[in-house]
């Protein structure tokens, strides 16, 4: 899979972030627009010029909240025009407000997946994104054919996640653990494999950093 950030950063200050360290990373390295402006939301408008292979799937803004209230309709709207330029080409969106999504549903293509980050069911306070419930009846309520959950990293959760998912009715779902030893609330591995094994009967299941939880090591 091959990457394409037209749109940086986020405001959520989630506590597991991998991207957010990893811009630091990139911006001692000198590199653009981390350089200069860390991980606050940037429009890197010269990137729309960048050129993908026929045939290659492409994640979008992976170093980024796309979809953020934050992000202006208009760097939305000049990244979309570039991506229904290249209909030979797949897409991934990825983001933790997809109610946003419903705002450009005139734009997307049949090349074009949505996806969206849950983590769990519970309330917690990792994360300035919006609540859990509100992600989930969003992709519920999204008139999309190819829709993408994405459990990663995995925190504990009851019953009702495993029925939010499946009322989402989803094409493919990514189940994975933190992989930055950041010690969050996540569930043991047999949870987790219950919860991909009752998946797995309707629905494509993908699993990545398997593992016991921290606390049973």
């Amino acid at each position: 899979m091959d990457t394409w950030n037209p749109i940086t950063g986020c405001l959520y200050n989630c506590v597991y972030c991998w991207a957010r360290n990893y811009a630091k990373k990139l911006a001692a390295m000198g590199i653009e627009p981390y350089k200069t402006h860390g991980f606050k939301p940037v429009f890197a408008e010269w990137r729309l010029k960048q050129k993908f292979p026929k045939g290659s799937f492409v994640f979008v803004s992976d170093m980024g909240e796309m979809w953020g209230d934050w992000v202006p309709n208009e760097w939305i709207i000049k990244v979309m025009n570039v991506l229904i330029a290249k209909p030979k080409t797949s897409y991934l969106f990825l983001t933790k407000n997809p109610t946003r999504y419903g705002e450009f549903l005139n734009m997307f293509t049949d090349n074009m997946a949505l996806g969206a980050t849950i983590e769990t069911n519970r309330t917690n306070k990792l994360s300035g994104a919006p609540p859990y419930e509100t992600r989930y009846n969003a992709m519920k309520n999204l008139n999309w054919k190819h829709k993408i959950i994405v459990i990663e990293p995995i925190l504990d959760f009851d019953q009702e996640f495993v029925d939010w998912i499946k009322s989402i009715n989803p094409e493919l779902v990514y189940v994975g653990y933190d992989n930055y030893n950041n010690k969050l609330p996540e569930p043991p591995l047999y949870k987790t494999q219950s919860l991909i094994d009752e998946l797995k009967q309707t629905i494509r299941v993908e699993a990545r950093n398997l593992r016991k939880a921290w606390f049973e090591t």
